[in-house]
Order: C-alpha cells, then structure tokens, then sequence
C-alpha cells in the first residue's frame, strides 16, 4: 500500500550529508520556532502538526539505524510523492514484535518504513541535556493612566507547564506523548502580578524572568514578554511619550485671548491662550507627556480648535455683521 512520502532531510532543512551536530542545531532551531505555546488559535494547530513533523523528521535522522535505513529508499524518494514499503524488500520486514501503539503521533510513511525495527532497542530522545524553556510573548493592555503612573496589575494568562503525564520528554515509551501532542507541556491558566513600570508605551515590553515556558531536561524556565497596548483614551491621543489634548475655543477667546483649564494626567492647569491664536495651533506643555528615563519626559501639546456654536442668538449675529463691515472697508477678503 502506498504512502505519500516525507523527505526528513527536507523538514529540518539539512543536506542529505549532514552531520549529527547539524542535524541537532536544525532541530533545536526548528522546534523552539514552531513550540505550540509560541502559537494560539488557528496558528496553533498549524505549529502542533509541524512541530510533530519536525519531531518525527529527528526522530530518525538522528538514530544512526533509523537513518541508514531510511537512506537505503536511495532514488525511490525521487520517483514522487507516493512510496511503495514493498519496494523496500522483504529483507527488512524481520520483526515479529511491531506494536502499532509505538508509533503513535508518527505519519503513516514512518509505520510503513520503521515498524519492523527491533522493539528492545530505546529510541533516540528529543531532548538530550537540560534545555532552556520557550521565551513566550502575550499581550497586556493599559489604560493611559497606569502606563503614566506605572504599579502593579494582576493578570491571568495561559501559559505551558511541564506534561505530567511524559515529565516534559514529549514521549511516553516510543511513542509520542498523547496528552501533550509531543510538546512536553500543556497549557494553564495562572494568575500572576506584574509591576509596570512608569512611562510605558505602546508596543514596548515587559521582561518577565522565568514566567514563560517550562525548561526539559532540567533546564530553566524561559522569560515572558509582555507587548504594551494602550487601550484608546476619551481625552487624549498618544504619540510615542508625548500625548495631545484637542482645546475647542469660540472665536472669541481666539481672537482676544483667555485663560483656560486644561487637564493632563497629573492635574488640571490653567493656560493662558495668546491673542490672535489660529486654529490648529499647538501649545506645548513641557514634560506634562508620558514619564522616560532619567527625567526625560514627554509633553502634552493642546491643540486648538475654533468652533462656532450652532445655536448663535441675535445679538450675537449683529455683533458678527459689523465684525464683517468693518473688513468690508479695510478690503479684507
């Protein structure tokens, strides 16, 4: 029966004369990019099944039996993507102790080629030696009033933890480890308490050592980074550390002047606006932006906006009709 063919070679992106140093640098590379806590949703499933691949492709590559056998396919790999086992010869199917259940997570083509190998013989672990756990990103959202004064906020996240069932191995026997999908770990939710730094801004991150993936082998657990996003804010817009206030004047107090509250994220501030201020003009408040290090803060720029009032009373409309008389003389357009 016909299985469709898997070039192990190509899955972990290696030559065909690789060496075993090679062929580990490849693998540790490709798993740590393709972990499934790295993933969530739809991408997820997608990093499960190529992580498997991956697995399977170092499962035999770096077994010096398994490979050899699996070379001696010679120019068959070529001849398509089907692979006959019966092309193989008879002299490899000499095993009479194949249990269906050690190749459990592993492709058809592998059972095909590598179910008559001796089942005394343990097989090639994923993780020699301890083993650094997944550096993990998530994301964390703020208001612009914690990112201002910074503190600590608890949050809830799903995160890896070491299978109980393989002890973080990826295996259980021969075969790969069903409750983790060879994975080593599974997911939980935890609380944890993160302190944020004042002067945080969008997209930055906050390093939190030892909160991301679980080490294997021993090794330690790998950092979690968290991505700032500020959630939108009913006063003001964010520009790196510098926010902006939109101040709507009538075109009086643009024209004479006057003096105004304002807020910021400290306190409100009265602000004198010069005579004579156009629209769009921006008046800057130094430092009164998002904190930065060593006193470098940002500003708070209001930025001016005449409006006219949809309701004008008649008084008023008389006021404006000699505003337009008087430019009429002076020829102003």
């Amino acid at each position: 029966m016909a299985v469709t063919f898997r070039d192990y070679y190509e899955t972990l992106g290696v030559p065909r004369d690789a060496d075993e140093k090679k062929i580990k640098a490849a693998y540790r590379k490709l798993a740590r990019k393709w972990h499934p806590d790295l993933h969530s949703g739809k991408a997820k499933e997608q990093a499960e099944e190529k992580f498997k691949e991956i697995n399977e492709a170092y499962e035999v590559l770096s077994d010096a039996e398994k490979r050899a056998k699996y070379d001696t396919l010679g120019s068959n790999w070529r001849n398509g993507d089907q692979f006959d086992p019966g092309d193989m010869g008879s002299t490899y199917y000499y095993s009479t102790d194949f249990n269906p259940a050690d190749f459990q997570g592993f492709s058809d083509f592998f059972a095909s080629v590598f179910s008559s190998q001796p089942g005394n013989r343990q097989q090639a672990s994923y993780y020699d030696g301890p083993i650094r756990g997944q550096d993990v990103e998530s994301a964390i959202e703020l208001t612009l009033e914690e990112a201002y004064h910074g503190g600590n906020k608890s949050l809830r996240l799903s995160a890896g933890e070491v299978c109980g069932k393989c002890h973080g191995q990826g295996r259980w026997g021969r075969a790969i480890c069903t409750q983790c999908g060879g994975t080593g770990s599974i997911s939980a939710l935890r609380n944890i308490e993160v302190k944020i730094p004042a002067g945080v801004t969008e997209g930055s991150s906050i390093r939190l050592k030892g909160q991301g993936g679980e080490g294997m082998g021993g090794g330690p657990q790998g950092d979690l980074y968290l991505k700032v996003k500020l959630l939108p804010h009913h006063l003001f817009t964010v520009q790196g550390q510098d926010i902006e206030y939109i101040l709507t004047l009538r075109p009086d107090q643009a024209v004479l002047g006057d003096k105004i509250t304002v807020p910021t994220l400290d306190r409100s501030l009265n602000v004198t606006i010069p005579p004579g201020t156009p629209d769009g003009r921006k008046l800057r408040l130094k430092g009164k932006g998002l904190p930065g290090r060593g006193g470098n803060n940002g500003d708070q720029y209001i930025k001016i906006n005449i409006n006219i009032s949809p309701v004008i009373s008649e008084e008023e409309k008389k006021l404006y009709r000699q505003i337009r008389a008087i430019h009429e003389r002076q020829g102003d357009v």
